[in-house]
């Protein structure tokens, strides 16, 4: 199996690509890469053995949608009279899948709806229709070989400290220790300092192992009835097992 973890920003600069391929009971990172452009992320899962996971939504909230559209035409928006307050705001702010997560972790997601995050997902977006025309299979529920993945969401149920990791260097030295400390069948490759030097590299390597999670059904699904809002919305995989068992199957 070959994973590829994308930290995907709203430019090339910004945005970093793991891959890593598992057999015999380990793992590589066989490439660890930042710059990096739609197209390089399309050829990296050309072949049939990939499994893509990208940090970034895809796709905003249901009532985030219609509210806007109802703006634009200058009618009723199907969720009630607008007041613009803080609890009638909520369900434009998160996604369903930002509500599990938030039970799983104990924290909100960066809002897709109302963060600068937005820009990024514009990009995403993009990079699902470049990946749909290339054959590559997309579905946004998780139901095939493509995966929104939350690099920290996915750390601390693993059980790490991720307190400071994305803006120290340090801590990011320490969390990699940490990490293969754990996993010792994860073998870097000697790109452990690009990971420790950059936090989007860092995470896409992060990315590639949760979405090694998703590949084997390692995480919650969503419920039957919400799997037209996750088509539409989202889902975000977080693991389900501990990370020890990644390498395991």
């Amino acid at each position: 199996m070959r994973t590829v973890g994308v930290d995907l920003a709203a430019g090339a600069p910004g945005t970093a690509l793991a891959e890593m391929h598992w057999a015999d009971g380990a793992a590589r990172l066989t490439r660890l890469e930042i710059g990096i452009q739609d197209a390089d992320i399309v050829a990296s899962v050309a072949s049939g053995d990939a499994w893509l996971g990208v940090d970034c939504p895809l796709g905003w909230p249901d009532a985030f949608v219609d509210f806007v559209q109802a703006h634009h035409a200058e009618a009723d928006p199907a969720l009630g009279p607008v007041d613009g307050g803080a609890e009638w705001r909520r369900s434009l702010v998160y996604r369903h899948t930002d509500h599990v997560v938030r039970e799983r972790i104990g924290r909100w997601p960066l809002s897709v709806s109302t963060d600068r995050l937005g820009v990024t997902a514009l990009r995403g977006a993009g990079l699902l229709r470049r990946l749909a025309e290339a054959g590559f299979p997309v579905d946004r529920a998780a139901e095939g070989r493509l995966f929104e993945v939350y690099p920290g969401g996915s750390l601390r149920l693993w059980g790490f400290d991720t307190s400071g990791y994305r803006v120290d260097a340090a801590r990011r030295a320490i969390l990699l220790d940490a990490l293969t400390e754990r996993a010792p069948w994860l073998d870097l490759g000697g790109f452990g300092p690009l990971a420790v030097a950059k936090a989007d590299a860092f995470d896409a390597v992060v990315a590639a192992l949760a979405t090694r999670a998703g590949a084997l059904g390692s995480f919650e699904r969503p419920a039957s009835a919400m799997l037209p809002v996750a088509r539409r919305e989202g889902w975000v995989v977080l693991p389900d097992g501990p990370l020890e068992e990644l390498a395991a199957t």
